[in-house]
């Protein structure tokens, strides 16, 4: 499992923190982009913009293509 695909599962299963993210895509997208990298940062994930961005565009479920769709402009 790649660093990006397990920080996401991470914060998926941290209701807050996906809610916080979630809020913070709508007015912020690139800030939430910014966001989930320092946390892969601080949980020893370490990822880049782009993998993050990549990883959510390969997500088939309909939960994270909603997301996606709030937070298209960073993305």
């Amino acid at each position: 499992m790649s660093n990006a695909a397990e920080l996401y599962a991470r914060i998926e299963n941290d209701h807050d923190l996906s809610k916080g993210l979630f809020r913070q895509a709508l007015q912020n997208p690139s800030g939430a982009l910014n966001s989930i990298c320092e946390i892969g940062k601080e949980l020893g994930l370490p990822v880049t913009l782009q993998e993050v961005k990549d990883h959510l565009n390969s997500l088939e479920d309909e939960t994270s293509k909603q997301w996606l769709v709030k937070a298209r402009g960073g993305l």
